[in-house]
């Protein structure tokens, strides 16, 4: 009986160990297709709600391409307060120009650096590996501490999300839905080992 015991106890370390893309094998494509869903930031305005642990905070995120090709991220309530002010130049820099101080701590910063640079999806495509697990193609690269898989369908028309990654599992899952001159009208963010969602939701045009 404790033998059996053990065998269990071995075989579920053995299933809590097993990859999520495991069943992924290398596919014909070209990485650089995932590049046509990248939002083409102009003026837009989203209606946009955050969940941070037991934090809620609701208003409206203006992204806005510059002459430059940068885009600027702005995250303010109906009243005008501001949360943050962020920028992503056309080279990958990112520079903070303002975080709300009850926010601005490292762990916070990085996360929404790299939670929206997955939505702006502009990919370091050197290192790209095509896949495919027989009905989604996977376009992996290499990161930090995993990899970012940017699915799409086999014959990358439709893009069906992008995930982070750890070693094993997806610890950040990012959608978009229906893109209209060239921006989707819907963007979600879910982290799924601990409460951080975004959702955003296209309301207008922004003016300058």
């Amino acid at each position: 009986m404790r033998l059996n015991n053990i065998g269990l106890v071995t075989l579920l370390l053995l299933g809590a160990c097993r990859t999520a893309y495991k069943s992924l094998q290398p596919a014909t494509g070209d990485a650089a297709c995932i590049q046509q869903f990248a939002p083409h930031f102009t003026n837009n305005l989203y209606s946009t709600q955050v969940n941070v642990l037991s934090h809620h905070l609701s208003g409206l995120l203006f992204c806005k391409q510059m002459p430059d090709s940068s885009v600027r991220m702005v995250f303010a309530n109906e009243m005008g307060f501001k949360f943050f002010d962020f920028e992503y130049t056309a080279q990958g820099t990112f520079i903070k120009h303002y975080l709300f101080h009850k926010m601005d701590k490292p762990a916070v910063v990085k996360t929404l650096q790299q939670d929206f640079e997955l939505v702006l999806l502009r990919p370091d495509l050197r290192q790209a590996q095509v896949l495919t697990d027989g009905k989604y193609q996977y376009v992996a690269i290499p990161s930090e501490k995993g990899r970012r898989y940017f699915i799409t369908d086999k014959d990358c028309r439709q893009l069906v999300r992008i995930e982070k990654s750890s070693a094993r599992k997806a610890v950040v899952i990012v959608k978009m839905w229906h893109y209209q001159n060239g921006t989707p009208d819907s963007i979600s963010i879910h982290h799924t080992q601990f409460k951080f969602n975004i959702a955003l939701q296209k309301t207008q045009q922004a003016t300058d």
